[in-house]
């Protein structure tokens, strides 16, 4: 494929954008705003440069905080611009950011709304988290002389494969880049494959992301409003691993936080557990409750706060369930939790981030399927932070299994400690490289 029909295939879609916009916003309402900025119409300026940088949604929004305020603190006289994907991003954008940088979702990738989005900022420099290649806004970059980076970079088998399907316009997008920062040697090794050239190995971004500073009273906050109960947290979980974990944590004597991956998956796994009659507490209505230390049970619910049970021959054994309906307060969970698995890691997936469950030094356990998170999760299981599990039967005997066990919970998070400490040190070595192209 070209460049030409790679256009052509875009601008022949292009109708159908706003029956999409329209159809997403059906399930979350914050896809129908901004539609103008999708088309590379915006309204937000500035008199100063812009470093720009562009972030997907919430993971690479989160992991690019360090660099942001390294960014920040070096180049004061810049405006930093961040532009997102999704709305989820975008609030993920707003809530660490605030008003100290400029906000915009990043046009689609034709060429009259990437040339608007280019008028109108004239960035200085562009950086792209992990890998978003558009392949329009790499083109039109290097005509214009603006250095578009590439950082902190993944690519997966999967990935490669299909980015290799593309020939040319994969190769020629890879080459037009000024640099790539891939975070292991194994990325590095994929991108070079494909075509791309100028590439460093800087680590990743993530394990520079420290917890919120109040997130640890929170959690021992929560912890103490669900009656200190040891607690399983499930985090990121994806479709159809619920009933897995339910199945798991059966008969177990514990409290279950799931945390679902999308937050328009919220209302489909209370499908879920109304389906089996299981008690269930959602995190949004626990914050205005007002519920006392003595913790939950189908006993001392007070009828007030919307929880969820029915008594029936199905719920027999269940522990009740708490679902995690709110957004930005993964941390809070992680310091509530005593020890947690990794979604998107049980089925075929490709698994989540597990740093910031090691950040907060959390014993892990995740699945098999990890090729999105490959090294990281080779790495946690080799240092001793995290278990891997083959099948959600494995999963109950592990979460069984360090639910009796406080050494080995205690020296898992210790483990887990250290090895994202040894892990840091991406944004030092970020800085440098984005040096050479800002003056």
């Amino acid at each position: 494929m070209n460049r030409f029909l790679y256009s052509l295939l875009l601008y022949l879609a292009l109708p159908f954008v706003p029956l999409r916009l329209l159809w997403r916003g059906i399930k979350q309402p914050a896809y129908l705003q901004h539609w103008g900025e999708r088309f590379g119409f915006y309204h937000v300026s500035t008199t100063k440069p812009i470093i720009w940088l562009h972030c997907v949604s919430v993971g690479e929004t989160r992991a690019a905080e360090p660099l942001v305020k390294a960014l920040q603190a070096q180049y004061p006289q810049h405006q930093i611009l961040i532009t997102n994907t999704t709305p989820t991003g975008r609030d993920a954008n707003e809530q660490l950011f605030g008003n100290a940088v400029q906000r915009v979702y990043l046009p689609y990738d034709v060429p009259f709304a990437v040339n608007n989005f280019l008028n109108h900022f004239k960035p200085k420099i562009g950086f792209i988290m992990e890998t978003e290649l558009w392949f329009n806004l790499i083109a039109a970059c290097k005509q214009r002389g603006i250095p578009l980076l590439l950082l902190n970079a993944r690519l997966s088998k999967k990935s490669a494969r299909g980015y290799a399907k593309l020939g040319k316009l994969a190769s020629t997008g890879l080459k037009n880049l000024s640099a790539i920062a891939a975070q292991t040697d194994e990325d590095a090794a994929r991108l070079q494959t494909l075509g791309a050239e100028n590439i460093t190995v800087a680590g990743n971004l993530k394990f520079d992301v420290k917890p919120p500073t109040n997130s640890l009273d929170k959690g021992l906050q929560l912890k103490k409003q669900l009656g200190n109960k040891p607690i399983f947290l499930a985090a990121s979980t994806r479709d159809g691993e619920e009933e897995l974990i339910l199945d798991a944590v059966r008969d177990l004597d514990l409290l279950t936080i799931i945390v679902p991956r999308h937050p328009q998956r919220f209302e489909a796994v209370v499908v879920i557990l109304k389906k089996r009659n299981i008690a269930f507490q959602r995190k949004s209505q626990l914050n205005s409750a007002g519920l006392q230390p003595q913790g939950l049970s189908p006993q001392n619910i007070p009828a007030k706060v919307g929880y969820s049970y029915v008594k029936s021959n199905t719920d027999a054994g269940y522990r009740p369930i708490i679902l995690g309906d709110t957004m930005g307060e993964m941390p809070i969970y992680y310091a509530a939790c005593d020890f947690a698995f990794i979604g998107g890691s049980l089925l075929s997936y490709g698994g989540q981030n597990l740093i910031e469950a090691a950040a907060m030094g959390k014993p892990i356990l995740i699945g098999e399927h990890t090729f999105n998170f490959a090294k990281a999760t080779e790495n946690a299981v080799a240092a001793g932070a995290a278990i891997r599990v083959q099948n959600h039967a494995e999963l109950r005997n592990k979460i069984q299994y360090l639910l009796e066990n406080a050494p080995k919970r205690l020296e898992m998070s210790q483990a887990a400690l250290c090895f994202n400490e040894a892990s840091a040190g991406a944004t030092a070595r970020l800085m440098r490289l984005i040096t050479q192209y800002l003056h």
